[in-house]
């Protein structure tokens, strides 16, 4: 068996390295779900601005996890506060605590690194966490850290046929 990736924080070093591991795991996630804008060439730099700005706050707005295998980061986690507007979606927040990202390329997939992610970024607090209905995948491995829907819903209306469900624990 292969011994699981170290998963330690993020640091703002990492922020290149995240970004092109959330736009590799946005293609290989959202392919046919989302437009394909989320994760063209334009994507990259995109995603650098945005880990760049996350990583360079001081104090981060979070907690921010990498898994790390040879030296290379094969996902992420970022959790923090519910009252920021993406976790919140116009809806009241149900936990204080908001998983916002947790993506992982999917051939570190099925072998814990996710739990080990999740883990760093949440422990066992009570959360709550938006995931697209139609992953089914997400929604499983959630449900399996005791996360359920608790009945909230979001169309996006920046991305037609996107519906996201509200998970808690």
């Amino acid at each position: 068996m292969t011994p699981l990736p170290h998963v330690r924080a993020a640091t703002i070093e990492d922020a290149d390295a995240i970004a092109a591991v959330h736009v590799a795991t946005w293609r290989e996630t959202y392919a046919g779900l989302i437009p394909e804008r989320f994760f063209d060439a334009s994507a990259p730099k995109a995603r650098r601005r945005l880990w760049t700005r996350i990583l360079g706050r001081d104090p981060v707005p979070g907690i921010v996890a990498v898994a790390e295998r040879a030296e290379r980061i094969v996902g992420f986690a970022f959790a923090g506060s519910s009252d920021h507007p993406d976790a919140l979606k116009g809806i009241e927040a149900a936990r204080e605590l908001h998983l916002f990202s947790i993506y992982l390329l999917a051939s570190e997939q099925g072998a814990g690194v996710g739990h080990a992610l999740l883990a760093a970024v949440l422990g066992d607090e009570p959360a709550q966490l938006w995931v697209a209905s139609a992953n089914s995948a997400a929604r499983a491995f959630y449900e399996s850290h005791g996360f359920h829907e608790d009945g909230h819903v979001f169309a996006d209306p920046g991305i037609e046929g996107l519906v996201e469900l509200r998970m808690v624990r």
